[in-house]
């Protein structure tokens, strides 16, 4: 029995118009449900919620603006959600909804509810099917196309494998429309994709990913030690049965701390605590937390609790961390030692700005 987390795009599940294909998605869902036949634990990241929208909405294409987006997927979730429980359903199977944002899973309590729930789920047979929650975004809707939150929830559920369905069977050494082009089979390691021509958006008018995003998404599970099959939504049932189908790209690294990861890949930082070269030492070499003494400057507004970025005096990002003192707070603290704050202001000032254990050395 394996646990495969499945990516699948908005451009395999819409039609030429643009609106969901329901053909498409019964043919998806068919082919996971033969997964789980054979034992597999499976959870789906499924992009569709906008390109579901369009037509209930009498939009002609998929709309640019943010608000109209989330109106899209908005209506569009619910259709989304809908045809899948009905085509899970024939196989006796149920779904659930699973929507995220990446403050879910960078604090600490909401990381930890978060597996909770998908390891409830999957224990009760239940078929996760997760989506970026759209209609809350503060920032512009794309996650890597859900490619890269498709990553890092294989990492989050301890996947054993990461299937991600395109519009084309695999990764191409060039455009995979110009004859000539050849599919690479393998990839170990950056070296195999150093000179591959991938710099190109999706060809799709729905979907806002592309090879690129795929790219980035493989580097994330692989460098977790999670392998990644790349391949089309047509070839979902031969992936899935382990035949050697499109791109598999091999493990290059361990499991780290799912939050962790998290936060290097998916959090949106509040502001920068600027470091001076002594803390910048202590934190990529000793491995140390962060204190006020070695903090040279803040930018930005925040609170306790959020995810910052720590710079170096070169200006450039050498970790991010979970800060434990507002943006307001710090100004008065720096350069200061801990036992003399403790001393004037009471012990609760005794705490790391960032402590070892939130925090992510980039």
């Amino acid at each position: 029995m394996a646990r495969i987390v499945v990516k699948v795009g908005s451009s395999s599940l819409s039609s030429a118009e643009g609106g969901l294909d329901g053909e498409r998605v019964d043919a998806l869902v068919d082919a996971l449900a033969a997964g789980r036949e054979r034992g597999d634990e499976i959870v789906l990241v499924s992009s569709g919620a906008i390109a579901a929208g369009l037509a209930p909405l009498s939009l002609p294409r998929r709309p640019r603006d943010l608000a109209t987006q989330q109106a899209a997927a908005s209506v569009g979730q619910g259709a989304l959600i809908a045809r899948y429980a009905q085509r899970f359903e024939r196989h006796g199977l149920v779904v659930g909804q699973v929507l995220l944002t990446a403050d879910d899973v960078t604090r600490r309590s909401h990381y930890r509810n978060a597996y909770q729930t998908f390891a409830r789920l999957l224990e009760l047979g239940v078929v996760p099917i997760v989506n970026e929650n759209d209609t809350v975004a503060t920032s512009e809707i794309r996650f890597g196309d859900n490619d890269r939150l498709a990553a890092l929830v294989s990492h989050l559920v301890h996947a054993d494998l990461l299937v991600l369905l395109s519009d084309v069977d695999g990764l191409y050494d060039g455009d995979p429309r110009r004859e000539g082009a050849v599919i690479v089979r393998d990839v170990r390691g950056e070296t195999d994709i150093a000179e591959l021509d991938i710099v190109r958006p999706s060809a799709s008018a729905i979907g806002t990913g592309g090879m690129v995003t795929k790219i980035e998404a493989a580097r994330i599970a692989t460098g977790a030690g999670i392998p990644v099959v790349l391949t089309a939504a047509s070839q979902a049932s031969a992936a899935l049965e382990g035949q050697p189908v499109g791109t598999r790209f091999h493990p290059t690294g361990r499991r780290r701390p799912t939050r962790l990861l998290w936060l290097a890949h998916a959090s949106n930082t509040k502001g920068s605590v600027h470091l001076d070269a002594g803390a910048v030492r202590a934190l990529t070499v000793r491995k140390a937390s962060l204190l006020p003494a070695g903090i040279t400057g803040v930018t930005g507004t925040f609170v306790a609790g959020d995810p910052v970025d720590l710079v170096g005096p070169d200006d450039v990002v050498i970790a991010r961390g979970i800060v434990n003192y507002d943006s307001a707070e710090l100004p008065s603290l720096l350069g200061r030692s801990t036992r003399d704050l403790a001393a004037e202001l009471g012990a609760e000032y005794e705490r790391e700005v960032v402590h070892r254990d939130d925090m992510m050395v980039i």
